[in-house]
């Protein structure tokens, strides 16, 4: 198990965890009914937090961010020698997440995405385990939502019973949901991401090979080049570009240099 705490990626605090410390932490708060906010970040989650001062400052007061891309995990093994052998997948989490709570008889939940790739999403997790329980589901309003419709998706997930919540909401809306969320719940709440659609089987998973070698972003843009352009074609040379600053202490990045977010965004 590695577990070597927080380091700075650009400002924004990420774990050195590997998979194990990360399950671990996660199903130990589920166990005892306590506030956790999670949420796997890669290149893109990371520029979230370097291009809001709010935004980095919500992901800086996570109980755990694990490093979702390889580029995320090569940055702490370089700038802190933290010797992680593998990234924390988003998908793979949460797979190890279901596997858990099952064998512990922990009920789940998934909030977001849509009532579709819920149905398949849940079929698909059961018959993978058959004896995970899952207390509900509930699909993304994509839109804000109010704060009596907050309390009501909060008061849904907590009378469900649910030890874990799945959040699948898109970066950066799952993370301000998890940030904003988190007190209310008195549960885990992990922001996953793309493993809604992958494990509903709605979208493809990169070849092995090309996850190990970070260039999963490359088979993406190949699928949903609209939709993930900016991201990839923009956001990764600036990361480099920031990423070298840091690495060569040109400039230093304060993981302190935060705004606190001055309202809630209430994304539903």
């Amino acid at each position: 198990m590695i577990d070597r705490g927080k380091g700075s990626v650009l400002g924004v605090l990420v774990d050195a965890v590997d998979y194990e410390a990360a399950v671990e932490r996660i199903i130990a708060a589920a166990r005892a009914h306590r506030p956790y906010a999670v949420s796997a970040l890669a290149v893109h989650g990371v520029m979230t937090g370097v291009q809001s001062d709010e935004h980095r400052y919500r992901l800086n007061h996570f109980d755990l961010i694990v490093p979702d891309g390889q580029p995320v995990r090569w940055a702490l093994n370089i700038l802190y020698g933290a010797m992680l052998p593998d990234r924390v997948y988003g998908p793979t989490l949460t797979l190890k997440l279901c596997e858990r709570a099952a064998a512990e008889r922990l009920p789940v939940y998934f909030y977001g995405s849509k009532p579709d790739v819920l149905d398949a999403l849940t079929a698909n997790l059961k018959h993978l385990f058959p004896s995970l329980q899952i207390a509900g589901a509930q699909p993304s309003r994509f839109r804000k939502t109010t704060p009596d419709e907050k309390q009501g998706i909060a008061a849904a997930i907590r009378e469900s019973g649910a030890a874990l919540v799945f959040v699948g909401l898109g970066c950066p809306r799952q993370e301000v949901w998890a940030y904003e969320y988190r007190d209310t719940l008195s549960t885990p709440a992990i922001a996953v991401g793309a493993a809604f659609d992958f494990h509903a089987g709605k979208l493809p998973q990169a070849p092995h090979w090309m996850q190990d070698v970070g260039l999963e972003w490359w088979f993406r843009l190949m699928h949903e080049p609209l939709r993930l352009w900016r991201r990839y074609l923009i956001l990764n040379p600036i990361y480099v570009v920031l990423f070298l600053l840091q690495l060569t202490r040109l400039r230093h990045f304060d993981p302190a240099d935060t705004i606190p977010p001055t309202q809630e965004i209430r994304y539903g």
